[in-house]
């Protein structure tokens, strides 16, 4: 069956670029017909997959001298049909040995799986069936179901657990009630082959009806050549059930009703741990329910309410106090307090008014005010941030990868183990039976008199259904669905797992200055006249160069000169000199605005008494800026960035959790130093042109360790990469800043507290969860082994056991991560 591709072609710049792509494509064997397109700059072709593959198509344009542009996507789907780790990493396999995909995630705890894929390469229909053929469905793409929906059906799958659970516990009770003559008083009500067949009959509903399921799944994993924690379900109540026949021909205890029980704890377990599995995503869901549902607009001069799906780029929003935002916009009229805690954490209202942006589902409290919307659906902020904390939670910890590991081997493990079991109680009865015989007066339901086949089905069973991958499985994500969940609803986006556990080794931060200490809004606080010029002439000299300039220090003095009103002069031969100032011509005259570097190079003397003014101005923490014009220096305008309101408390704070502390920055020594003095800043690297920051993160990594990086996610983006981990302080509705690994919503510092504290609550209780993991296996399964569990307590201890690993995940809640001078 021939497919169709469209590869988009990079390279091509006229009619006989396209013709040879084409030419080269329509020789090569499989390929029915090709068609290259110069305008579009694509290439569509018709060919049969058992004859070539994309990748052959790709090589094949690159052998003709040009090249395709890789179409990577990121996609997240919902797999059904996955009950354990075991299932998970099957799914994970599949799709990660797939031609066309380059990571793969699979998340057994909200049945999710995400990956990074070409899609010049891969369709949804083929991932559709790769999962298929793994023995699992993908159900939908995130794309396409509203989130409502996927909340209805959550509700729905938990409600479905609860009945099943319910509808088995109806057959499980009697069967426990008919059970207890025979367990305490040794008699068998009202004979023993009624007895039997009942127990047989009711244990047949819990089985096949209520429990089936769960076989379905066991035999799709054998087929497929996996084995999950359903295959060990479907083998133990299958031995225990299998003893009821049987005791009518030979002389063993009947079982039948075991299987039931077990049956029965099992589903409590799933029921359970899907109700905790849904708590630990809850904050997605919460910040799905703050959504405004409907929006006003205005249409025609009139206002009409519509719902948020239909609003519109550009429409006119009107809202009204007590309402939410519809959607991400900048306020056209009014002026408003409004409660963005939503979003960035912060209790305390904003004030907004004319030309501030907004965000949608923030609640306007006190004015009327109309919006112009900008974002709407998956662009806006609240889209981005829920699509940022899912993608967290596809992610992986590094320390997971060692439990994949064991998942990846634990089944087969298990039912080896299990096989020797058996195998040992039949060649060595009388040693294993002595330990019984032991164990008999504390644990009352061994009972070394049984037969020996009888004593190895006991023993066996119980191996098969305490060995409980799932809490291996379950034990880092959930506790990175609750982590990341809480950062959302504290405005620290963790956008990679990775960085959870790069957190706890950080030796030290490295704050960039402008726009994170200070609040990246220099003003001019000194202007200082030196020869006799007026400050009016070095001010107006100083803003009239510094017009052709971006720099924020420049727009300062021309913000300043507006505010004295000064006309500003023409300018000639403008120039930036990188680190160092600006130059122009006004008149005949060579005016020169900068540091001390540019004065130099331009052979420009320096007196003592202007150097001490520099140095006074510098040792306050303020930027000295140096004005020439006449060949020579004619004033000084001291320039200064306020500090934030938390900078030097956040800072203090970081210190007491055990890190240190760096500033890097392009202003000079003693500035620099006058600011870190006042934060209170351990390390300061100083005058680094912006190329060069990379090269310091690099230095101080080299001399501390591992590094973390706060700044701009634009400036600083080379930096942040550099880093360890880099956190990245959102702008505005900007959030999906690339180069992070978190990124915070408010710009204040108080925010790296709360993401360090974070980082290392949530690695603790992966560490914990994997801990216990793998203590209850280590110690469960050899008791098992050697007959001294019970079938039923030990299936009830291997729910208790995934149920207790994503309890242990919930209560990461209680951790208190603010600063502590909140």
């Amino acid at each position: 069956m021939n497919k169709d591709i469209t590869l988009n072609i990079k390279g091509m710049s006229c009619a006989a670029c396209s013709q040879a792509v084409e030419k080269a494509l329509n020789k090569k064997e499989g390929v029915q017909e090709a068609n290259v397109n110069l305008p579009t700059e694509k290439a569509y072709v018709k060919y049969d997959p058992f004859k070539v593959t994309v990748e052959d198509l790709i090589e094949t344009v690159q052998n003709s001298g040009y090249d395709v542009n890789r179409k990577k996507e990121k996609i997240s789907f919902h797999v059904d049909g996955m009950n354990c780790a075991s299932c998970s990493q099957a799914v994970e396999k599949a799709l990660a040995e797939a031609d066309g995909v380059y990571e793969a995630n699979v998340n057994i705890a909200n049945d999710t799986g995400s990956i990074i894929y070409d899609q010049n390469i891969l369709s949804k229909d083929e991932l559709k069936e790769l999962v298929n053929s793994s023995g699992y469905e993908i159900t939908k793409f995130y794309d396409e179901e509203s989130y409502q929906k996927s909340k209805e059906k959550d509700i729905k799958k938990v409600k479905k657990a609860k009945n099943k659970m319910i509808g088995t516990w109806l057959f499980t009770i009697p069967i426990m009630l008919w059970m207890v003559p025979e367990m305490f008083f040794g008699i068998v009500w009202p004979n023993h082959t009624i007895f039997n067949l009942g127990m047989i009959m009711l244990a047949l509903p819990p089985l096949l009806y209520f429990g089936r399921q769960t076989y379905i799944s066991a035999y799709k994993s054998v087929i497929h050549g996996g084995a999950n924690m359903d295959v060990l379900i479907a083998m133990g109540t299958g031995a225990a059930f299998i003893t009821g026949p049987f005791v009518f021909f030979t002389p063993m205890a009947n079982y039948a009703g075991i299987s039931a029980m077990i049956m029965a704890f099992h589903l409590t377990g799933r029921y359970i741990e899907e109700k905790a599995k849904g708590r630990a995503s809850q904050a997605i869901k919460k910040l799905l329910e703050m959504e405004a549902k409907t929006a006003t607009i205005i249409e025609n001069d009139s206002e009409k309410e519509v719902p948020i799906e239909e609003v519109k780029t550009g429409d006119i929003m009107v809202v009204k106090p007590g309402e939410k935002i519809p959607t991400d916009g900048k306020i056209i009229e009014g002026s408003t307090l409004i409660d963005e805690s939503m979003a960035t954490g912060e209790s305390m209202p904003v004030e907004r008014s004319i030309g501030d942006e907004v965000i949608g589902a923030t609640v306007n409290q006190n004015g009327l005010i109309k919006v112009k919307a900008l974002k709407v659906g998956k662009d806006t902020f609240l889209s981005q941030v829920i699509k940022m904390v899912e993608e967290a939670q596809g992610t992986k910890v590094p320390i997971q990868e060692f439990a994949d590991r064991i998942t990846s081997i634990f089944v087969p493990t298990v039912i080896i183990i299990a096989l020797i079991t058996f195998v040992l109680w039949l060649l060595f009865p009388g040693i294993l039976r002595d330990v019984g015989i032991w164990a008999q007066s504390f644990l009352p339901w061994v009972n070394p008199t049984l037969g020996t086949l009888t004593l190895a089905l006991f023993a066996t069973i119980a191996v098969l259904v305490i060995a409980c991958p799932c809490a291996l499985g379950l034990a880092t994500p959930t506790a990175l669905m609750v982590g990341s969940g809480m950062g959302a609803e504290n405005g620290v986006l963790i956008k990679k797992g990775e960085a959870i556990q790069t957190m706890k080794d950080i030796h030290t931060i490295v704050f960039d200055k402008t726009g994170t200490i200070t609040k990246g809004k220099p003003e001019v606080t000194d202007i200082i006249n030196l020869k006799g010029n007026s400050k009016e002439k070095i001010l107006q000299m100083a803003a009239s160069v510094e017009n052709g300039s971006e720099h924020p220090l420049g727009s300062a003095i021309i913000n300043k000169a507006k505010e004295k009103e000064l006309k500003l002069f023409d300018i000639k031969e403008f120039k930036a000199v990188t680190g160092k100032g600006v130059k122009a011509r006004i008149d005949r005259n060579d005016v020169f605005v900068g540091n001390i570097k540019l004065m130099k190079d331009k052979d420009i003397k320096l007196n003592k008494e202007t150097l001490d003014k520099m140095y006074i101005l510098e040792d306050e923490g303020k930027t000295a800026i140096l004005i020439s014009y006449n060949n020579g220096i004619k004033g000084i305008i001291a320039v200064a960035d306020t500090l934030k309101e938390d900078s030097k408390k956040a800072i203090n704070e970081l210190k007491s959790l055990g890190l240190e502390t760096a500033m890097i920055t392009g202003d000079n020594k003693r500035t620099a130093q006058a600011i870190a003095d006042k934060v209170g800043i351990d390390h300061v690297v100083s005058e680094v042109l912006p190329e060069g920051k990379v090269d310091k993160i690099k230095k101080l990594q080299n001399r501390f360790g591992t590094i973390a990086m706060v700044g701009d996610g634009i400036n600083d983006a080379p930096a942040l990469t550099q880093a360890n981990v880099g956190i990245a302080i959102g702008t505005g509705t900007d959030i999906a800043i690339e180069s992070s690994d978190i990124t915070l919503i408010r710009g204040d510092l108080s925010s790296v507290v709360v993401a360090v504290k974070l980082s290392r609550a949530t690695f603790r209780k992966i560490k914990q969860n994997l801990f216990w993991a793998f203590i209850y296996n280590l110690i469960a399964i050899p008791i098992a082994v050697l007959g001294l569990l019970h079938p039923v307590i030990a299936e009830i201890a291997m729910a208790t056991s995934s149920i207790t690993v994503v309890t242990n995940a919930n209560t990461l809640r209680r951790v208190n991560i603010q600063p502590d001078y909140e």
